[in-house]
């Protein structure tokens, strides 16, 4: 299950930054992360500020 950065997002680029996939990219209003290379470590939300980064549940 991948991560998914919801609207709490506020651009700081702090899980770009950290990702050991490098599969999180700038956006138009918030950063977004590729569900087909994030491997689900988690390292997004542990230094995101405002938590953005979250399981996303809703995969198809």
């Amino acid at each position: 299950m991948a991560y998914k950065i919801n609207d709490d997002c506020i651009s700081c680029g702090a899980c770009a930054e950290e990702c050991p996939q490098k599969c999180i990219k700038e956006g138009a209003d918030k950063y977004v992360i590729n569900k087909e290379e994030c491997i689900n470590c988690g390292t997004c939300a542990g230094v995101c500020p405002v938590g953005a980064p979250n399981e996303d549940n809703d995969e198809e």
